[in-house]
């Protein structure tokens, strides 16, 4: 496959940053954004859809969790594309509450993160909440 782009023009950018208010209604916009920059790095269609959906899914966590009594908060999300990894990270500034007892239908986000993604790690902090995801991308 040829490269679309013009000889000497600039790559894709290897980083990505947004900044949100942590209300569930704009985490769309900024999952579509995510998905956006993913496709201009080349990786492929499942490879991006793991990402989105991790990525999504500490997003929601955030703006449903990290946030108390409807206080208003922001969510950072940022991704880098170094050699043949790519780490996405899901900032809040809130405060972290252990998962809840469920009936089952509800308390899988962290687990979908951790299989999704090929590491994750969570930061509980007294200031918010990092979730860190890396993926192997073999270079693409």
């Amino acid at each position: 496959m040829t490269d679309p782009r013009p000889p000497g023009a600039p790559g894709p950018a290897t980083s990505f940053h947004r900044r949100t208010a942590a209300i569930a209604g704009l985490l769309p916009d900024l999952r579509e954004a995510l998905a956006g920059w993913l496709n201009r790095l080349g990786l492929s269609e499942e490879r991006q859809e793991d990402v989105v959906l991790a990525g999504y899914e500490a997003m929601a966590n955030s703006a449903e969790h990290a946030y108390r009594d409807g206080a208003a908060g922001q969510i950072d999300v940022r991704a880098e594309s170094l050699g043949d990894r790519l780490t996405v990270t899901v900032t809040d500034y809130g405060t972290w509450q252990p998962p809840a007892e469920t009936n089952g239908l509800r308390g899988r986000g962290l687990l979908l993160i951790d299989t999704l993604a090929d590491h994750s790690a969570k930061v509980h902090r007294e200031d918010g909440t990092t979730v860190t995801m890396t993926w192997l991308t073999g270079g693409a």
